[in-house]
């Protein structure tokens, strides 16, 4: 068998998959549409009987069809970033045959924008942290609702702090709701109870999914990260030896500030909007947490604020730093699974 390698771009979707075989030389040697099957798939590639090193953007369903061609197979499968190969493509045209040729061309020359292939463990954890996520964003927005509801009836909300036991009572107790505003007032808080519930549920599973988990249990250890971090970080982040630098997490995370300079002006513009924003939002909600319980970051808040940024930029800052020196806390411990 020649060692020399066939490269192989594939067009994903969920009933067929594009797939293109090209030559070291960029000749292509085949091209087929298959259905979504690794058998049907490996029959176009591996004819040519030469080892297979193949590229698929990243997209839902992608990373179970990938994973199933490195275990079955013995392919080299590499995941792209779909943002990046679309922009390298320089082409207003899109069809299935150019973008699975675009893939093992960009594959064969080195220059594919790679992300990371997660294991199935960690796939599977993602999947639930998502959605408790989407359950905490429902119960949200009937929060919204049923303030909503107080204001359009005039009616104050009542004293005491809000959402607590005691302040739900005072809010079902309110008399002066018109039949319709409280007969939606009832669905809303019936619902209410209904989400808060089913959230306590995924965190228990969560909380079963990782007692094992070394890296969520040292997480865990430091003061101020609790379950919902530490399952996240875990869920997104996966393992912290996959990043060069501090740095480079951070600006995973959405946590570096973006440079808007020009010539003679030096300036920031916010934070990147690259990252993922769950992370994000978990993350600064922790640095929240550690500038009230840790004396390291409550120094450097209370810093800024003396050079006189707003709680928002504080928070924000307090996170980056936190998450750079957090990866090289799990590099000194080798918590790298």
């Amino acid at each position: 068998m020649s060692i020399l390698p066939v490269f192989v771009g594939l067009d994903y979707h969920d009933m067929v998959v594009e797939v293109s075989v090209m030559e070291t030389d960029g000749r292509e040697l085949a091209h087929r549409r298959c259905t979504n099957q690794v058998l049907e798939i490996a029959e176009v590639a591996e004819r040519f009987q030469r080892p297979v090193r193949a590229a698929i953007e990243a997209c839902t369903g992608a990373a179970a069809l990938a994973d199933e061609l490195v275990s079955s197979r013995g392919w080299s499968v590499d995941m792209a970033h779909p943002g990046y190969v679309s922009r390298m493509k320089q082409n207003p045209d899109k069809n299935d045959f150019a973008d699975a040729r675009l893939l093992a061309d960009l594959e064969r020359v080195g220059y594919l924008p790679k992300v990371w292939l997660a294991p199935e463990a960690i796939r599977q954890l993602r999947r639930v942290v998502r959605y408790r996520q989407q359950l905490v964003a429902e119960r949200r927005n009937i929060k919204l609702r049923i303030r909503a509801l107080l204001r359009e009836n005039r009616i104050a909300s009542p004293d005491g702090c809000p959402w607590t036991e005691r302040w739900m009572c005072a809010l079902k107790a309110i008399a002066n709701l018109d039949g319709e505003s409280r007969w939606l007032m009832e669905r809303h808080l019936r619902r209410l109870e209904q989400v808060s519930q089913e959230i306590r549920v995924v965190e228990r599973r969560l909380r079963t999914l990782t007692r094992n988990d070394v890296l969520v249990e040292k997480l865990q250890s430091i003061k101020g990260i609790g379950l919902i971090t530490a399952v996240t970080l875990r869920a997104e982040i996966g393992r912290f030896d996959r990043f060069r630098s501090g740095k480079q997490l951070s600006r995973f995370c959405g946590l570096s500030p973006r440079n808007a300079s020009s010539g003679q002006r030096q300036a920031d513009a916010g934070l990147i909007k690259a990252g993922n924003r769950e992370l994000r939002t978990v993350l600064i909600e922790a640095a929240h947490c550690l500038m009230r319980c840790d004396p390291r970051w409550q120094s450097l808040a209370w810093k800024l604020r003396q050079c006189g940024k707003p709680g928002s930029v504080v928070a924000a800052a307090v996170a980056n730093r936190f998450v750079r020196w957090l990866f090289h806390q799990m590099k000194c411990y080798g918590l790298s699974l």
